[in-house]
């Protein structure tokens, strides 16, 4: 690994363009599958910088490519394009232009650093191979990583490596944690739809009550990871919601559970599956009700490539200062899309600290009043343009 620095004047002048970028993205927030002014507006950047760019690949997804010299390497950069279908509260000068939509996520804050090394490495004469920036749209609800891939991704613009970065609210702001394995989990979804007899609620011995079968239903599930997931392995099962058709002086016909599960190990949601059908159906059958389980599977697990993590943690502390780095971090229990990206082509996902105070940088994603935190653009230019370069004249 060669440690390559730009002058501090270019840096800088790249960051301010990416404060613009960023600004300009927050305020167009788009959801899934329906990016289409911010995927013009990035297409329009990338086209700025040199890059040749491809468009309408899952939909409104996009990949800038940008090659140089003579070597057949190519590295991509992906960052997702959608927002989310929420309100904002903030009361920035650059807040959301879309009513019901924002960038609760900090997707515009992703995008604006992908822009960026982008910039960086356009302006980089050290460059040999090919930059591909991979913008993905539908992110939020899991499905443009499979779209884009659909599309032929991976065929028509071939990738050795692929990297990514997403914001970590309650991290010290521009400190980059990752991890070989799995780093970010998967996600299912289960809907539990108890059948019972409703009647009035003054003669509770004429009904089959499937308010009391669905209480005893959310209770028993959380058994599973206690007593069914082996104690060495990790699993959440969350009840999230519960809804019925009867009223106050009214018991009941028909109670629907919904809720998801996280986890690591494919043998593991398989075993939350099959587990949260076999209690939901004996709980619901010793009192003489029924239930039916729909289980549907969202997110795959994120599973960082051991190498192309090496090659980010080492890329990481060249760039950004080896007391900003962890390249073992904790993995966490949230989902993200990128894990069916990396099923595909060695990758590696890292979380930049987006600071640990309120209103700066610490308000949880998916928040009404999350706001991007911009004093870490900078480090996440740097971070992404030293991964490229290193990965391209790497052995």
């Amino acid at each position: 690994m060669t440690e390559r620095t730009p002058t501090a004047a270019t840096m800088e002048s790249i960051a301010q363009r990416a404060l613009a970028w960023r600004r300009d993205l927050h305020q167009i927030p788009e959801t899934a599958f329906e990016e289409h002014q911010t995927s013009a507006y990035i297409a329009g950047v990338l086209r700025e910088l040199g890059y040749t760019v491809t468009t309408g690949i899952g939909v409104t997804g996009l990949v800038g490519s940008l090659s140089r010299g003579t070597s057949d390497r190519a590295v991509g950069l992906r960052s997702e394009l959608d927002g989310l279908p929420l309100t904002e509260h903030s009361k920035l000068d650059y807040r959301s232009r879309h009513p019901g939509r924002m960038h609760a996520c900090g997707h515009d804050g992703h995008l604006a650093m992908l822009l960026g090394a982008a910039a960086a490495l356009a302006a980089e004469p050290d460059l040999d191979g090919t930059v591909r920036v991979v913008l993905q749209p539908a992110e939020e609800p899991g499905r443009g990583a499979q779209a884009m891939i659909d599309d032929g991704l991976f065929e028509r613009f071939p990738i050795d490596r692929l990297f990514g970065i997403h914001n970590a609210p309650g991290t010290r702001a521009g400190h980059l944690h990752t991890r070989p394995g799995p780093v970010m989990a998967s996600e299912d979804n289960f809907t539990i739809t108890v059948t019972g007899r409703g009647g009035h609620a003054s003669a509770p011995h004429l009904v089959i009550d499937p308010l009391v079968v669905a209480a005893e239903i959310v209770t028993a599930l959380q058994t599973i990871v206690a007593r069914s997931v082996d104690p060495v392995r990790t699993a959440v099962v969350s009840c999230t919601d519960l809804h019925t058709d009867g009223a106050r002086n009214a018991i009941p016909s028909h109670v629907t559970i919904t809720g998801d599960t996280r986890s690591f190990d494919p043998e593991v949601q398989q075993l939350l599956e099959r587990r949260i059908r076999e209690v939901s159906q004996g709980v619901a059958a010793a009192h003489g009700a029924t239930a039916d389980v729909t289980y549907t599977h969202e997110f795959a697990p994120t599973v960082n490539d051991t190498e192309t993590t090496l090659i980010a943690g080492r890329a990481a502390v060249a760039a950004l200062g080896a007391d900003r780095v962890v390249i073992n971090a904790d993995p966490i229990m949230a989902s993200e899309d990128f894990g069916v990206l990396a099923r595909h082509v060695p990758a590696c996902l890292a979380f930049l600290g987006n600071g640990t105070e309120p209103h700066r940088g610490g308000t949880p994603l998916h928040s009404h009043d999350y706001v991007f935190n911009d004093d870490i653009l900078g480090a996440g230019i740097a971070y992404y343009r030293q991964v490229v370069l290193d990965s391209l004249g790497g052995p």
